[in-house]
């Protein structure tokens, strides 16, 4: 990741597969300080804190993009040990949040424990990682409280299970909605730009032209985005491109 000074990379990012179901636990870090943050700590905690002793990072804060136990199981492990704060999700997603220790037992997952945010994320928030802004972009679906959190100027968005590679989000576990997935993702996530990369909560990476090109769910030929709504978008790709440097 780099700001506006492609030469002078600020962080660096690793993406960490945890839990039996190979969730992307991203850990994030500046350069300068060697302040870190966990997006999305599923599970393993020892697994995760191992990546950070190896790199270097000193934990200064977890963030979630939304409740469900393969994201956030580990968010309280990693608070325990480090005395961090856990920023996230949405306020609508702490009755999952609740049900983490409940839910992982389904999956045989025991090391799970239910977590209360220090700070809820609503939309238009911004997250700080020594200097670096995030921006943050509230899009219900998936789950009622998910949020995605983004820098626009170095085009990578953690978008937890909102979308993937050639799919989008499950919508039918309780308080999903599909049209309401559909709708964040074209109304918050396109307007980012073409060019945004992200790191979904499974699978490989991608960016988000890439899926309004041939994703079957949100592909532009499918949703009728573009057009007019394409060059607004790019209007607003350059604010935020100024207001998140």
């Amino acid at each position: 990741m780099t700001d506006q000074q492609p030469n002078k990379p600020k962080l660096e990012i690793r993406v960490i597969p945890t839990t039996p179901l190979q969730q992307n636990t991203s850990l994030i870090w500046s350069i300068e300080s060697k302040e870190g943050v966990f997006v999305d700590p599923g599970g393993d905690i020892d697994k995760l804190m191992g990546a950070a002793e190896e790199f270097g990072v000193k934990i200064v804060g977890v963030w979630l993009t939304h409740g469900h136990m393969d994201h956030a199981g580990a968010a309280k492990a990693v608070k325990d040990r480090t005395g961090c704060e856990i920023i996230g999700p949405h306020k609508d997603d702490q009755w999952l949040l609740d049900m983490v220790e409940e839910s992982g037992k389904r999956f045989g997952i025991t090391d799970g424990q239910n977590v209360t945010p220090d700070r809820y994320l609503d939309d238009g928030d911004e997250l700080e990682l020594d200097g670096v802004k995030f921006g943050v972009a509230h899009c219900p679906g998936h789950t009622p409280g998910h949020v995605v959190i983004y820098n626009s100027p170095a085009h990578l968005a953690f978008v937890g299970d909102v979308l993937f590679r050639g799919s989008v989000g499950r919508t039918d576990f309780p308080r999903g909605n599909q049209q309401q997935l559909v709708d964040s993702i074209t109304g918050k996530l396109w307007p980012l730009g073409t060019d945004m990369r992200f790191i979904p909560g499974h699978g490989p990476m991608s960016t988000f032209g890439q899926e309004r090109q041939d994703n079957p769910f949100v592909a532009d030929a499918v949703t009728g985005y573009g057009g007019a709504a394409t060059q607004e978008a790019n209007k607003i790709d350059q604010k935020l491109a100024k207001r998140y440097s």
